[in-house]
C-alpha cells in the first residue's frame, strides 16, 4: 500500500514540471518505503539515494524557476529547501558507514515535510509563476 498519494486537490501547484516531479517524487517515497517493509538494507540504500539525487535536482528545479522569475518568497522557500537537503545528506552519510537504519519513521517524516510543504508552500508560487507565463 502506497504511504503517499498525489491528488492535483491537494498537492497540484499549477506548474506543469513541479506537479510531474512531484508525482515522481512520490514514487519514489513510496518505492523506499516498501523496500524498508521488506528488510533488504541493500535495496533500501539504493532507493535512498535515488530519493535524495531527485529530491536535490527537483529543488534546484524549483529554485531556478523562481530566481529566473524573481519570485519574492526565494530565500525563504530555498532555506526550507537548504534544510531538508542538509538533513537528508547526514541520513544518507549515516546510513551508508552503518550508523542509522532507515525505518517506516523515517519515510513518515519524509511524508510529512512533503505533506506541509507543498500545499503550505509550494502552491504560493503556482499563480505567482503562472502569472509569468511558467506552465
Amino acid at each position: 500500500m502506497a504511504l503517499i498519494t498525489w491528488t492535483k486537490d491537494t498537492f497540484g501547484t499549477d506548474v506543469g514540471v513541479a506537479d510531474d516531479q512531484h508525482q515522481k517524487l512520490f514514487g519514489l517515497l513510496n518505492g523506499l518505503h516498501e523496500a524498508v517493509g521488506a528488510g533488504n538494507r541493500s535495496a533500501v540504500g539504493s532507493k535512498l539515494d535515488e530519493l535524495i539525487n531527485f529530491v536535490v535536482m527537483h529543488f534546484k528545479t524549483e529554485e531556478d524557476l523562481m530566481k529566473q522569475h524573481g519570485y519574492p518568497e526565494y530565500e525563504t522557500h530555498k532555506a526550507e529547501h537548504d534544510k531538508l537537503v542538509a538533513t537528508c545528506a547526514d541520513v544518507q552519510k549515516k546510513f551508508h558507514a552503518g550508523e542509522l537504519d532507515i525505518t517506516a519513521d523515517t519515510t513518515d517524516f519524509v511524508k510529512d515535510w512533503l505533506t506541509n510543504h507543498i500545499p503550505n508552500v509550494d502552491k504560493h508560487y503556482g499563480p505567482f509563476l503562472k502569472s509569468k507565463g511558467v506552465a
